[in-house]
C-alpha cells in the first residue's frame, strides 16, 4: 500500500508534467493572444512612410517621367527616320517582252518587292527652340514633383503633430475626470457627515457628468486625428506616438536672421525654380513661330529590290537627293501665333515673379507665427503649472471645509483648459516651425538630421 504522503507527491508530480505538455489554451472566441505592441512610431518614420505609400508622391514620380519621355520625343528630331515595306503580288499571267536578244520579264507572276527609305532633316530652325522648351519643361516637371513631395511630407508632419495634440488633449481630460471622480468621494463622504449640503453632491455629479463627456469627446477626436495619418501614411496606426523632441528644443531657439532666410525662398525653393523653368519654356515656345521662315534642309535616301527587273536589267536600285523646303507665306498664322505666345510667355514670367514674391511673403509671415506661437507657449506653460496648483490648494481646502464644491469645480475646469491650452500651444509651435522650414524650401526632417536652426 502507497503512503498517503508518497501518494500526493506522485499526483503533484503528474499534474506538472502534463500541463508542460499540453499547449497554453486559446482564449475564448477562439482569437489568438494580443500581439506585442510595435514601438512607437517617430516623426521621421511617418514621413518616410507617407513618401513611400501615398499615391500623391508616386503620381509626382509619374509626371516627372512624362516630361523626360517629351524630351526624348523632341530629341527624336535631330535623327533620321529610317523606313522599310515589303510587298508580295499573286498575278494570273506573267508579262514578258523581248528587245533584241534580251528577254525582260516586266510582270512576274509571283512579284516580290520591297523597299528601304532613309529621310533626315539635316537642318530645320524650329526644331531648336522646341528641343529648348522640352528640356526646360522637364526641368520644371522634376522641380515640381519634387516639391509635391516635400509638401506631402509636410502634410504627414503636421498631421502627425495634431495627433499627438489629440493626445495630449485625451490625458488632460482624464486627469480631469480623475479630480472630478476623488471630488465627488470627498463630497459624499462630507455629506454623510452632514459637514455641507446636498448640493454640494449635485454639484460634484455635474462635473463628473461634464468630465466624462469632455473625456469622450476628446478620445473621439483623436480616433479620428489617427484615422486621418494613416490614411495618409497608407497604414492603419495605433497609439502611441512618440514626440519629437527635438523638433521642439529647434522651434524654441532664437530665430535666425530674416533676410537670410527669404533669400534662400526666393533662391532656391523648388516651387520657385520651377515657375521660371516655365517662363523659360514658354519664352523658347514664342521664339519658334518666327523660325518657320526660314527654309528647311533634308536629305532622302531610296533602295529597292524586286524580282521585276524591268529594261534596267537590275534587280537591286536605288536613289539619293536633297530636298529644300521654305514656307514663303501661310496666310499670316506664324505672326499671329508668335503674337500669342509672346503674350503668354510674359503671363509666364509674371506669374514666377509673383510666386518668389509670395515665398518671401509667406517666410516673414512664418516667422511672425514662430515669434508668437514661442511667446504663447511660455505663457501656457506658467498657466497650466499655477492651474494645477490651484487646483490643489482648492481640493485640500474643500476638505478641511474652508471651500464649496463650486470653487472645486472651477478650478478643476481651469486646470483642463490650461493643460489643453499648453499642449495646444506646444504642437502649434512645432506646426508654426515646420511652415518656417516649408516656407524657405527646406524639408521637414532636414533641421533634425543636421541639428541646426533653420
Amino acid at each position: 500500500m502507497i503512503p498517503p504522503r508518497v501518494a500526493l507527491l506522485l499526483l503533484l508530480l503528474l499534474g506538472t508534467s502534463s500541463a508542460a505538455a499540453e499547449p497554453d489554451p486559446v482564449p475564448a472566441g477562439g482569437a489568438a493572444a494580443p500581439p506585442e505592441r510595435a514601438e512607437p512610431l517617430t516623426l521621421e518614420r511617418a514621413v518616410s512612410m507617407a513618401l513611400e505609400r501615398n499615391e500623391r508622391a508616386q503620381i509626382a514620380s509619374e509626371q516627372a517621367e512624362v516630361a523626360r519621355a517629351r524630351l526624348q520625343r523632341a530629341r527624336a528630331f535631330f535623327f533620321p527616320e529610317l523606313s522599310s515595306t515589303a510587298a508580295y503580288s499573286r498575278r494570273p499571267y506573267e508579262t514578258v517582252r523581248t528587245i533584241g536578244t534580251q528577254t525582260v520579264t516586266l510582270q512576274s507572276q509571283d512579284a516580290l518587292s520591297g523597299v528601304a527609305v532613309l529621310r533626315w532633316t539635316a537642318f530645320d530652325a524650329r526644331g531648336y527652340p522646341l528641343y529648348r522648351q522640352a528640356k526646360r519643361e522637364r526641368g520644371a516637371a522634376e522641380l515640381e514633383a519634387e516639391e509635391a513631395k516635400r509638401l506631402l511630407a509636410f502634410e504627414a508632419a503636421d498631421a502627425f503633430l495634431l495627433t499627438l495634440s489629440a493626445e495630449q488633449v485625451v490625458e488632460a481630460a482624464s486627469r480631469r475626470l480623475e479630480f472630478a471622480r476623488r471630488n465627488l468621494s470627498d463630497a459624499r463622504a462630507r455629506l454623510e457627515a452632514k459637514l455641507v449640503s446636498v448640493n454640494d453632491l449635485t454639484r460634484a455629479e455635474l462635473e463628473l457628468a461634464t468630465a466624462e463627456r469632455e473625456s469622450t469627446r476628446a478620445a473621439s477626436a483623436t480616433e479620428a486625428a489617427y484615422v486621418n495619418l494613416g490614411l495618409l501614411l497608407d497604414s492603419k496606426l495605433a497609439p502611441p506616438l512618440s514626440p519629437p523632441e527635438s523638433l521642439f528644443e529647434e522651434a524654441s531657439r532664437k530665430l535666425p536672421d530674416v533676410e537670410a532666410l527669404v533669400a534662400r525662398a526666393e533662391q532656391a525653393r523648388p516651387d520657385v525654380l520651377a515657375s521660371f523653368e516655365r517662363a523659360a519654356a514658354a519664352a523658347e515656345a514664342a521664339s519658334e513661330p518666327w523660325r518657320r521662315a526660314i527654309p528647311s534642309l533634308s536629305l532622302l535616301g531610296q533602295v529597292r529590290a524586286s524580282n521585276e527587273t524591268g529594261f534596267t536589267g537590275r534587280a537591286v536600285d536605288g536613289f539619293g537627293g536633297v530636298e529644300l523646303s521654305w514656307s514663303l507665306f501661310d496666310g499670316g498664322e506664324r505672326y499671329g501665333e508668335a503674337r500669342e505666345r509672346a503674350a503668354l510667355s510674359r503671363i509666364a514670367a509674371l506669374s514666377a515673379r509673383a510666386r518668389q514674391r509670395k515665398a518671401g511673403a509667406e517666410v516673414r509671415t512664418a516667422l511672425v507665427a514662430l515669434t508668437s506661437a514661442q511667446s504663447s507657449l511660455r505663457h501656457a506653460t506658467v498657466a497650466a503649472a499655477v492651474a494645477r496648483r490651484n487646483a490643489a490648494e482648492t481640493a485640500e481646502l474643500y476638505r478641511q471645509g474652508l471651500t464649496g464644491a463650486l470653487e472645486v469645480a472651477d478650478a478643476s475646469l481651469r486646470m483642463f483648459e490650461a493643460e489643453v491650452a499648453q499642449a495646444r500651444e506646444r504642437y502649434g509651435l512645432g506646426l508654426s516651425f515646420l511652415d518656417l522650414r516649408a516656407a524657405i524650401g527646406a524639408g521637414p526632417l532636414e533641421a533634425l538630421a543636421e541639428g541646426a536652426s533653420p
